[in-house]
């Protein structure tokens, strides 16, 4: 699947998809966490401490950049479970990181963790400044794919691994369907019922269907510059982690 094929929340011509999905998000920000679980069951915690193990070792991070940060569940886990000096979240939905500055503050991490509105491809930072970078469920928002995995690649130090958390399609019959009728239909209606955001949820559906998935985005992140490349599924394909390392 090529990064050519750009799907936006609201097929808005005088926005860019960025400008979509920030809106989008500020949008649903009030009820994001809680739907998070209730949609996934709570397996979307699960998820995330599996793609942490990545970072796990002799080489743990002391500085990690965790991109598309949202509400900052990445970001806390990985400050409680590895201990780095530092955890740097971006996101550019504002009400999104206000939702995770109170949970930082209620865990008492602010002296770990700090927030700030930021841009995948525009990252603010000097290059090889990062031991690690963390993606979780924000690698399809990107406008320009590439061009954000270049980016975070430019912030990482030599030898500094990038964790990617995506959703992507089950094979297995018939969890294959089931898993389909469920994204497509029961997912979106259930958000339009409690989110403010009717579109927010049929647009996930969309925007999974034409992300490039497993060997596609390794693909995709050996063209930016990654090696050591290796995807995991989980949970039968609902979502996979990629992972590639800085040479």
């Amino acid at each position: 699947m090529s990064e050519k094929t750009v799907v936006t929340p609201y097929g808005s011509e005088r926005e860019s998809k960025k400008e979509q999905v920030g809106r989008m998000f500020d949008r649903i920000a009030p009820r994001y966490d809680f739907l998070n679980r209730l949609l996934s069951l709570g397996i979307d915690l699960h998820w995330r401490r599996r793609a942490l193990r990545y970072l796990k070792g002799a080489a743990q991070p002391i500085e990690i950049l965790d991109v598309a940060t949202g509400t900052a569940d990445v970001a806390i886990l990985a400050a409680e479970r590895l201990k780095p000096r530092r955890v740097i979240g971006i996101d550019i939905a504002h009400q999104m990181l206000d939702r995770g500055r109170e949970k930082i503050a209620r865990k008492g991490l602010q002296g770990v963790i700090s927030l700030q509105g930021g841009d995948a491809e525009q990252l603010n930072f000097a290059d090889n400044s990062f031991d690690a970078a963390t993606v979780a469920f924000g690698v399809r928002n990107f406008e320009h794919l590439e061009k954000g995995l270049s980016e975070i690649r430019r912030v990482l130090r030599p030898g500094g691994r990038l964790v990617v958390l995506e959703f992507s399609h089950p094979t297995v019959f018939p969890f294959k369907q089931l898993y389909h009728a469920y994204f497509k239909y029961v997912l979106p209606l259930v958000g339009r019922l409690t989110s403010r955001d009717p579109r927010a949820y049929t647009y996930l559906f969309e925007s999974v269907q034409t992300f490039p998935q497993g060997n596609d985005f390794l693909q995709i992140l050996a063209k930016t510059g990654y090696q050591h490349l290796q995807c995991e599924r989980l949970t039968f394909g609902i979502c996979s982690i990629y992972t590639g390392v800085k040479a």
